[in-house]
Parts: structure tokens; C-alpha cells; sequence
């Protein structure tokens, strides 16, 4: 056996859970094998962000990341295939308290966008992050369909690879 390789870090193999709690309110669930405060700068750092947040199966990737991650705040995330391609998304921080809370707007849309709280709980150097999404409405939440929620299952795979990473200088085996 290559002793190397059994001690590299490795992704763990935990579900992302996605739930429809009500007519307007999505939830999301996984835990991340990383301390909270890792989990929370991954989300809240631009240069970490990027390298996660868009699902590689799409072919998409995020071309720019712009985020002042305080309350009042503001963010703005650009999606594209190529230079012809694009979309935005923006909004700004309702709330940011560090490695515990984020909730922010999706303006994109309108007064249509929900607001989107995620949590960071810290239990014996793992995190569970819980993602819930509020929409104004059953029509708006409708409207979004789970194209976005069944995409979270691949990102949050990113993001547990890319947390693996981010730890494999410090961890112990």
C-alpha cells in the first residue's frame, strides 16, 4: 500500500440534502469536514469563492466575484460559458456575522428574489451548513425550479474538495 496516499486528505463522503420545507421556503443541508471559520471564508472570500460556486458540469464558470461581505453590504457574481455568455446575480448582506451567519438579497430579480440566510454550526472541527431560501411567493419559488437546489449537490462537492485543499497543510492523519 502507498503510504503517501493513505494519508492524503480526502473529500468526505457526505450528502447534500435538499428540502422543500413550505410553498416558499428551500433548505439545503451538509456537513463539511472543516472547522466553521474555513467553511465561512470560503463563502465570504472572492478568491476562494470562485473557485468553487459554479457547477463544472455546466460548463459555466464565475468570471468575476465582487463581494463586500458586511452588513449593508454589497455582492455582485458574473456567469459565462464564453465572453457572448453571461449572466448576474447581486444583492447585498442583510447580515454578516463572521464564521457563524450570512443572509442576503437576490436582486437580480426584482422584488421577486429570495433572501437567502445560510449558518455555520461548528460540532468537533466539522461543520453543518444549512442554506435556507425564502422566496416573496409559491410562484416565485415555482419559477426558480430545482435546476439551482440539484445544482447545490455538485457545488457543495466543489466545495468540500476545494476545503480538503485548503486544509491538507494542516491537517493531521
Amino acid at each position: 500500500m502507498d503510504e503517501t496516499r493513505a494519508s492524503e486528505p480526502t473529500p468526505m463522503q457526505n450528502r447534500t440534502m435538499v428540502e422543500r420545507k413550505s410553498d416558499r421556503e428551500l433548505v439545503v443541508t451538509r456537513t463539511f469536514d472543516a472547522p466553521a471559520r474555513t467553511v465561512f471564508e470560503a463563502w465570504t472570500k472572492p478568491e476562494l469563492f470562485m473557485r468553487w460556486w459554479a457547477p463544472k458540469s455546466m460548463g459555466m464558470f464565475l468570471r468575476s466575484c465582487e463581494m463586500d461581505v458586511r452588513t449593508g453590504g454589497k455582492y455582485r457574481l458574473e456567469f459565462g460559458q464564453d465572453a457572448s455568455n453571461s449572466m448576474a446575480f447581486f444583492g447585498k448582506y442583510i447580515e454578516a456575522t463572521p464564521y457563524s451567519r450570512l443572509v442576503w438579497t437576490n436582486d437580480e430579480g426584482g422584488d421577486g428574489g429570495p433572501i437567502t440566510t445560510v449558518t455555520f454550526e461548528e460540532k468537533g472541527g466539522k461543520t453543518l451548513l444549512v442554506m435556507h431560501e425564502l422566496y416573496p411567493s409559491k410562484e416565485a419559488l415555482d419559477a426558480a425550479g430545482t435546476g439551482a437546489a440539484d445544482a447545490m449537490g455538485e457545488t457543495f462537492e466543489q466545495l468540500d474538495e476545494l476545503l480538503v485543499t485548503l486544509g491538507a497543510g494542516v491537517r493531521q492523519s
